[in-house]
């Protein structure tokens, strides 16, 4: 069997269509697993025959007719045909069997992302499984990508998101954007979501590119959405600025083969400040409301380091007082990590690595390749560099971003080439 033709266009049209077909196919059938099944065999479908055949002059009508069929065909098959049928037309409301029945030609014109970002967001479920399920289902990321977000074995995170889709099915959450006080139960998980979305494309946890853009401008377009439902909110608003003042430096972050280039040596002439001006009007008015968050508190710390016109201009007991505010909202380790090395830019690298040696008990950051990282980076500024060495290779070792790994790899020669 040959394998469908590649076209990188048609790629990312399916990646940005996913979400809003299954939102779609799920709304008229109510079934998540089934309605995610055949969403998949829509795309493969496309995959195959967009590059060959042309895309459709309405590519996510398409994909909803194919999907919808598929779902049909594939109750049709069973012995139980009736049964079945008559299972899945009883889960579609009265007036939708009779607007848009499964093999309808009449396909609705709404991006249904946003309810179904708020529906897997759905307070039944776990925290940690409502988001596993989203990333999936809106994010478009792998069971695998998504265990290591989580930090936790991909057999583990596979059973999560299998046991959140039996729950989906089993509680008959309504297929709609939800109430103002179903967002407010929501919201934290919605949020925390988008975050981790934009995080795997702004700097992706495998592969050989280091971004992952449809990603990240997608967790940003959400985010947009989620802001302009609620444009009062202060941690919606604090996280679109820090998207927007991360993403600002994206162009800046690898050099002409793809190499990492690290903040402290980015052209910041590359830096979009279109961006870095809206989400600093962003943080700023949601932070003069008074009712301060984490993610105005991380808005506010890429603020400052957007708005520094070299490295050294960067304002370090600024930073590190806001990471001692963050510190002591979030137990994050990942802010703990980041705390570390603003407190190594103010007090020196040995008080970054004393912070450091309180972490190594920390069973979340076992084997996680960004403490080793964070230690060879601050070793080295202390002047141990045979350790700083050893650190660097294990960091790269325990990674599988490939431009990270070839970052990692190259500052443990450099160093061992000046020792010699």
């Amino acid at each position: 069997m040959t394998s469908p033709p590649r076209d990188a266009r048609t790629e990312r049209l399916l990646r940005d269509l996913a979400p809003q077909v299954l939102g779609a196919v799920l709304r008229r059938f109510r079934d998540f697993t089934a309605s995610e099944d055949a969403v998949q065999e829509a795309l493969i479908a496309a995959a195959t025959q967009w590059p060959r055949d042309g895309v459709p002059d309405e590519p996510r009508a398409w994909l909803i007719q194919v999907a919808s069929r598929r779902i049909t065909d594939h109750v049709r098959s069973e012995a139980a045909r009736r049964r079945r049928e008559a299972f899945v037309i009883s889960l579609v409301p009265p007036e939708q069997q009779l607007a848009l029945a499964p093999d309808s030609d009449e396909i609705p014109e709404q991006d249904d992302t946003l309810a179904l970002l708020f529906m897997c967001c759905h307070p039944a479920l776990s925290p940690s499984s409502a988001i596993a399920l989203t990333l999936r289902a809106v994010g478009g990321l792998t069971t695998a990508e998504i265990a290591r977000a989580f930090m936790v074995p991909e057999a583990t995170m596979a059973q999560r998101i299998s046991r959140a889709k039996q729950s989906i099915k089993a509680s008959g959450v309504p297929f709609q954007v939800p109430t103002p006080e179903e967002q407010a139960q929501r919201l934290g998980a919605v949020l925390h979501v988008l975050y981790l979305i934009f995080n795997e494309g702004y700097t992706t946890s495998s592969g050989p590119e280091l971004h992952r853009s449809d990603l990240s401008s997608e967790a940003i377009r959400l985010t947009r959405t989620v802001h302009a439902l609620l444009p009062d909110d202060g941690e919606v608003a604090g996280l679109l600025a820090l998207m927007l003042l991360t993403d600002a430096r994206r162009a800046a972050r690898t050099g002409p083969a793809g190499e990492l280039i690290p903040l402290d040596e980015q052209d910041r002439g590359r830096w979009d400040q279109r961006a870095i001006a809206e989400g600093v009007a962003l943080v700023s008015a949601a932070l003069s409301r008074g009712s301060v968050g984490p993610y105005q508190l991380q808005a506010a710390i890429a603020a400052v380091h957007d708005e520094a016109a070299r490295a050294d201009d960067t304002d370090w007991p600024q930073i590190l007082a806001l990471y001692g505010v963050l510190m002591r909202m979030s137990d994050n380790p990942m802010v703990a990590l980041s705390h570390a090395i603003a407190t190594a830019m103010v007090h020196g690298p040995r008080a970054g690595l004393a912070l450091l040696s309180a972490l190594d008990a920390d069973a979340r950051l076992a084997g996680h390749y960004r403490l080793d990282a964070v230690r060879a980076h601050l070793l080295e500024r202390a002047g141990d560099h045979e350790a700083a060495i050893e650190h660097y290779r294990r960091a790269a070792s325990r990674t599988t971003s490939i431009p990270e790994q070839s970052y990692l790899t190259t500052q443990a020669a450099r160093l061992r080439d000046a020792r010699r």
